[in-house]
């Protein structure tokens, strides 16, 4: 039976819960940039004077980033088939996340976005439906879609578009985590390159960080799965995974995760599930926990607090939160203002070093490694880093 909407006869089981309350009627809206006050107005914003800025498009399609919204506007598209925590709930009820992210880029980057949740899991049909959107938009935020699938759409789309493709569950959650990992180095005066890291995850967040901390020089890095530790001789693995399993994992580890973490210095969680106390304790002395699944951490601060010197979680509730609103709306804003065709690895390197240095060192502590969501220095100081980025990287357009 198909759902009604509520209407005033029928109670809202939902009334006067401040969350619903909050997102009734959604959480974005559409607003003019001009007004049309008489008939001058209109004849200039729309017909016949709008007919003069298509045909100067028609003949210099460059033209459209400067007289239309374009070259502010992304595109935040999901399928619904990973959302947050909950998993594959579909693309209506993903919309509540796809909103809060278009909000989330307009709040802390300027940036407008429109959210779009697809009605198809197909690799094929979603990339040929955004390819056939994208000359609406600046930049395509790919959001809440499921592993292996999702490294499969962003490839694609970066080989069909010549906008930002970006998928944020991957690339914007890397790039806190390094910033946060720089940040705890300096706190526990360790090395890039002679950590051990571990990391508990091999979806997309997993995947996109241990790529990044590869890049940034971390010279020995393990990755573990549900079935342990990827190595090139588990024939169980996927592409991704495989390709993943040849790059990291210098030290030869197989075995389980609490195999893995006896003498790791860094421990980093996006998978979920629970990490016993007595592999946490066999970790090598100031050692770092970056627990990062919601809304329960792999280990919970009380926990890991006994035996790391700096701990992350995912949450606002605790001290150095991960959260991907430090890194997508600066990394977008940053593209646009730069006219980038693409989002490099270099523009996302920056976009970390950029955050990392928002903390002095004097100012550096174990419960304060990175910079709070409302920091009003975050969003500039990534997209002037992004766009610095771009113009090095060759990516930037007049």
């Amino acid at each position: 039976m198909v759902a009604q909407p509520f209407s005033p006869e029928v109670p809202d089981p939902y009334a006067g819960d401040a969350v619903f309350e909050l997102h009734r009627g959604g959480k974005i809206e559409v607003t003019s940039s001009v007004h049309v006050r008489d008939a001058a107005d209109l004849s200039k914003a729309y017909t016949p004077g709008v007919a003069r800025v298509c045909t100067a498009i028609a003949e210099n399609p460059a033209l459209v980033r400067r007289y239309t919204w374009k070259s502010n506007v992304v595109a935040v598209v999901t399928d619904g088939t990973a959302v947050l925590g909950l998993g594959d709930i579909g693309p209506a009820a993903s919309l509540p996340v796809m909103e809060g992210k278009a909000l989330l880029f307009k709040e802390f980057g300027g940036v407008d976005s429109v959210p779009i949740a697809l009605d198809c899991t197909d690799v094929d049909e979603f990339v040929e439906t955004v390819v056939r959107l994208a000359p609406t938009f600046g930049g395509i935020n790919l959001e809440d879609i499921s592993a292996p699938r999702c490294f499969e759409i962003e490839r694609r789309l970066k080989e069909r578009l010549d906008i930002p493709v970006f998928h944020d569950d991957q690339h914007g959650t890397a790039v806190v985590v390094l910033a946060a990992l720089r940040n705890a180095l300096r706190v526990t005066d360790k090395s890039i390159s002679d950590v051990r890291v571990v990391i508990s995850g091999a979806g997309a967040a997993g995947v996109a960080c241990a790529r990044i901390l590869l890049q940034a020089g971390v010279g020995d890095l393990a990755v573990v799965d549900s079935k342990g530790v990827l190595h090139e001789d588990r024939a169980d693995l996927n592409p991704v995974k495989l390709s993943l399993a040849r790059d990291t994992n210098t030290g030869g580890l197989s075995g389980r995760l609490v195999d893995a973490l006896d003498g790791a210095d860094v421990f980093l969680g996006v998978s979920g599930g629970t990490v016993p106390e007595e592999a946490i304790a066999r970790m090598a002395p100031g050692s770092m926990i970056f627990a990062l699944a919601n809304p329960n951490p792999e280990v919970h601060p009380d926990i890991a607090h006994r035996h790391a010197a700096v701990v992350a979680t995912g949450r606002s509730d605790f001290p150095n939160q991960i959260n991907n609103v430090l890194a997508f709306p600066g990394i977008f804003r940053g593209a646009f203002d730069a006219n980038a065709s693409r989002i490099t690895e270099g523009m996302k390197l920056a976009a970390a070093e950029a955050l990392a240095n928002l903390i002095a060192t004097d100012d550096l502590r174990p419960d304060y490694i990175i910079p709070s969501p409302f920091d009003p220095r975050v969003a500039p100081a990534v997209a002037a880093a992004v766009a610095a980025a771009a113009e090095s990287d060759g990516v930037a357009r007049a």
